[in-house]
């Protein structure tokens, strides 16, 4: 099995353009969000098992989960969410097996937004952070979500805090100003997570890089 190397960050941190710059060193990406979203896709079993629990009002004209109506669905109601992370989060993580399992890669970069949250860091090899300033991170997720700075704010404080994450990490990428910097962290950071890979320890790496 490859050597794993998480990524997670709060809303609006920047997880996303981190993890596409390490793709374009040729790094396999397991990303949790995008295996959440196959999970429940017209003709999955785990769609057809939440359209039996909350009926047809959290299934869209073509067939597709309204995730605006699950979410409000179970927003209030801890036993429904319960429900739902039973349902959903043991298909997650044996997909999310089988795709690290298929790398050819080094290393996989392990895309997790609530890593730390569901206390999944300990499945990793290494923990990479991807940091942004309080006020970047509220700004950037009212312009991407079209949200109001409540709606932001209540999303941020639902999510472990900064400093908690940033304690478990073992790599962080500042993200708070110029994008630039980092295609040349990820680099430093590649070159670094092969050696890894390849059984360096730490000390031998901090010696060359």
């Amino acid at each position: 099995m490859s050597y794993i190397v998480a990524l997670t960050g709060g809303i609006g941190s920047g997880k996303s353009t981190v993890a596409e710059s390490f793709s374009r060193h040729g790094v396999s990406i397991v990303d949790a969000d995008i295996i959440a979203r196959q999970v429940v896709a017209p003709g999955e079993q785990a769609l057809e098992e939440l359209g039996k629990r909350f009926g047809k009002s959290i299934i869209l004209d073509d067939g597709s989960l309204n995730r605006p109506a699950l979410r409000e669905r179970i927003f209030s109601n801890p036993l429904e969410k319960e429900w739902v992370n039973k349902l959903l989060h043991p298909i997650i993580h044996a997909r999310t097996k089988h795709l690290i399992a298929q790398a050819d890669t080094p290393y996989v970069l392990w895309v997790v937004p609530l890593l730390i949250e569901n206390g999944l860091q300990t499945q990793a090899d290494r923990v990479l952070v991807v940091d942004v300033e309080p006020q970047i991170q509220l700004s950037r997720t009212m312009l991407r979500d079209g949200i109001d700075r409540h709606q932001a704010e209540s999303i941020i404080a639902a999510q472990v805090s900064r400093e908690k994450r940033l304690a478990c990490a073992d790599d962080i990428i500042d993200n708070s100003g110029d994008p630039q910097t980092i295609e040349t962290r990820v680099a430093q950071l590649h070159r670094c997570y092969l050696k890894l890979a390849a059984g360096e320890n730490r000390q031998d790496i901090a010696k060359h890089d």
